[in-house]
């Protein structure tokens, strides 16, 4: 009769804790790409973007209208010539008393005009017929100071940093950057992620038909999800596909890998089964800090680094568990600020809405919950019916999660920690 030790496991790890060492030794990469204006959507600037001008350069008109001297429109019913039109592009010459200047929008104002009247505002009273004929306005609404005037530099100062190192590039900023006249920016390089799936059940869509499926066996959706989550946050992707679960396949792609990426990240075969290579491949290649975190959906995490055998490169390792929902909730929470990090992001976390729930939950699980959720046409938010971590389908029908602290349950006008998809997606 043989005895068995009872193997001690460590506590769980809390997600912030988790978060804490994940982000501690993340460095941001060193080596820059210089990108065209046009493609640099989704990247990081690398520093900071100063102008070197005014926007708007001059002041200029914000309507199409009559650039006129307020001095010149003392009541109702003021009768201006026209002596000049401005279309936008062109610059103006000096208005003397008594005299408006047809403008249109964004042209410059001229010398000695100090507001524009909407040409809704004016009636023209004589049209020039011949050369020697000066079209004349009558003023019906009296204008202030400075109305309708876009002032120089009201959008963009000289010398302002207009966009600081470690943002994100959208779309809005890159019509900033533009504004300012930059046709490249200089960006930190992509980081360089492989990805890899374990698993014997795993096949592929297409490879085998639905009714053609052996028993056990189970599409590998992970796949396709991660990689896309991968590629919206700037990475490179190298996707080495299906890793059976086998000690040396696993040995072996880790140690390629380790060579040529900043990040290898796996997808199952990180818990405590037999069957569980990933773990014993990492910590014989290089080191695992941490793999069992405080949440739910995503327990098993692994997160640590890979020595490669023929340089001095390390590269970080991230192991995501098997189930769907678990894999794509902990990439959110603990992949993708990771490599934002990397990326030199300057807002790695976005803020949670505080919402009011429309449903109960009366028995808490004992760990920090992810829970899917969807808003409704009240402004509230109703659960998925399923909060299996194997049912994707929560993912697709949900538009975010609710943040629940471990053991607290939840009643119908509750207010509740809501974190929308739409910014995780990004």
């Amino acid at each position: 009769m043989t005895t068995e030790k009872a193997s001690i496991r460590a506590p769980l790890m809390s997600l912030d804790e988790a978060l804490s060492l994940v982000l501690k030794d993340v460095t941001v990469l060193s080596q820059t790409d210089w990108v065209n204006t046009f493609e640099a959507d989704g990247r990081v600037l690398s520093q900071d973007l100063v102008s070197g001008l005014q926007v708007p350069p001059q002041d200029n008109s914000s309507m199409d209208g009559y650039a006129v001297r307020i001095e010149d429109v003392t009541a109702l019913g003021s009768c201006l010539k026209v002596t000049q039109r401005i279309p936008a592009g062109q610059h103006g010459h000096a208005l003397n008393q008594g005299e408006a200047a047809r403008i249109f929008t964004g042209a410059p104002i001229p010398p000695g005009a100090n507001a524009v009247i909407m040409q809704e505002d004016t009636t023209v009273s004589k049209s020039a017929n011949s050369e020697s004929e000066v079209p004349e306005i009558v003023v019906n609404a009296l204008p202030v100071l400075g109305q309708w005037i876009r002032r120089s530099g009201e959008d963009v100062t000289q010398g302002a940093v207009v966009l600081p190192q470690g943002t994100r590039l959208d779309p809005a900023a890159l019509g900033l950057a533009a504004s300012i006249g930059l046709a490249k920016l200089q960006v930190t390089r992509k980081p360089r992620v492989a990805l890899f799936s374990t698993g014997d059940e795993l096949v592929m869509p297409g490879d085998v038909l639905p009714e053609n499926m052996r028993p056990g066996a189970i599409y590998n959706s992970n796949r396709f999800f991660l990689r896309a989550l991968l590629v919206r946050l700037g990475c490179e992707v190298t996707d080495l596909g299906i890793v059976p679960d086998k000690l040396e396949a696993t040995l072996s792609v880790l140690q390629d890998a380790a060579s040529h990426h900043d990040l290898v990240l796996t997808s199952g075969g990180v818990s405590v089964g037999e069957e569980d290579h990933v773990k014993p491949a990492v910590e014989a290649l290089g080191g695992l800090n941490l793999w069992q975190i405080s949440m739910k959906p995503g327990k098993p995490f692994a997160f640590g680094f890979l020595k490669a055998q023929a340089s001095n490169q390390r590269a970080f390792f991230m192991g995501l568990p098997g189930n769907p929902v678990s894999s794509f909730v902990t990439f959110q929470l603990l992949v993708r600020p990771f490599l934002l990090a990397l990326q030199g992001v300057s807002r790695l976390q976005t803020e949670p809405l505080s919402l009011e729930a429309h449903f109960d939950l009366p028995k808490p699980d004992k760990r920090r919950e992810f829970l899917r959720v969807k808003r409704n046409a009240q402004g509230g938010l109703d659960i998925f019916p399923n909060q299996s971590s194997g049912v994707l389908t929560s993912v697709v029908w949900g538009d975010g999660v609710v943040d629940n602290p471990g053991s607290n349950p939840i009643k119908a006008g509750d207010w509740v920690r809501f974190y929308p998809f739409s910014e995780w997606l990004q």
